[in-house]
């Protein structure tokens, strides 16, 4: 998510100073990713238009982690290997450099971004409560992981940049992001909507929900005030990525928008993510 070129105007140079330090860690030296002509997507792929929206990017990668959680190997891993209760905004920081690094950068350094990802997963194994072992290089669960990111990414694009989107291309996004997920180890992988939403549906028996998943989602939907999720975006983002569930993920998490506000929130979000537009023009 690059900042763009520089303006004279003041408020869009306060939007995009928020923006690039919501996503860049400053404190390691982050800057936003530069677009490069030989990514591993060219510049007219799908993935350039979906993974380009702030707002949109937001509200799915909420999504996502709140569908991924539902797997028990998934939550083991984040909760054993991870200090996401300290530090969500983190995660998801660091989630969103993936995804733009992977995109946007040169491909010499979206390789070596996945070469530590997969460094990372080595270590991250351990059993259930119940004795299961799980293994984050297990690539079912690698291919859960990535299934409801691209899931999530692309609904939230289309309900809020681009309705009209064909389903051509949606399959085309998901043929795109194949190879990111193979790079990363995952099987099987949809290259299709069509495909994608038959994934879902076979892991469906498999997930659940219990006091480390509710745990998580209040950490994400209610984070503590200091964190930028707290804040009004944040918080809309938030009811935007609940928004975008499916209803048996809502029921499973236990959570229940009301009628009369869905339309407040995707009006709201449609709002931000026009105003980041105009910003970074």
């Amino acid at each position: 998510m690059s900042e763009g070129n520089r303006t004279s105007n003041p408020v869009k140079r306060a939007i995009r100073q928020q923006v690039v330090g919501m996503f860049n860690d400053s404190q390691r030296g982050e800057a936003p990713v530069v677009r490069s002509q030989n990514a591993l997507f060219a510049p007219t792929s799908v993935a350039w238009r979906v993974h380009g929206d702030v707002a949109s990017m937001m509200a799915g990668g909420i999504a996502s982690l709140l569908l991924q959680m539902l797997h028990p190997g998934v939550l083991a891993g984040v909760w054993d290997h991870s200090n996401f209760r300290a530090d969500m905004h983190g995660r998801l920081r660091r989630t969103a450099r993936f995804i733009a690094t992977t995109t946007y950068a040169d491909r010499c350094e979206a390789e070596a971004m996945i070469r530590r990802v997969r460094s990372v997963h080595d270590g991250v194994k351990g059993h259930l409560a119940d004795g299961t072992p799980y293994d984050a290089n297990d690539p079912m669960l690698l291919a859960w992981v990535h299934v409801t990111e691209t899931r999530s990414f692309l609904d939230a694009w289309i309900r809020y940049g681009e309705p009209w989107m064909s389903r051509t291309d949606q399959d085309r996004y998901f043929a795109e992001m194949a190879l990111i997920g193979r790079a990363l180890g995952a099987e099987p992988l949809p290259r299709t909507r069509a495909e994608a939403d038959r994934l879902i549906a076979g892991m469906r028996p498999a997930l659940q929900a219990d006091a480390r998943t509710a745990e998580v989602a209040r950490l994400i939907l209610y984070p503590p005030a200091a964190n930028w999720l707290a804040s009004v975006p944040g918080r809309l983002a938030g009811e935007a990525g609940v928004d975008l569930l499916p209803r048996w993920a809502r029921a499973l998490h236990g959570l229940s928008p009301s009628p009369l506000r869905t339309p407040l929130v995707r009006a709201g979000t449609l709002g931000v993510a026009q105003a980041l537009r105009w910003a970074f023009k």
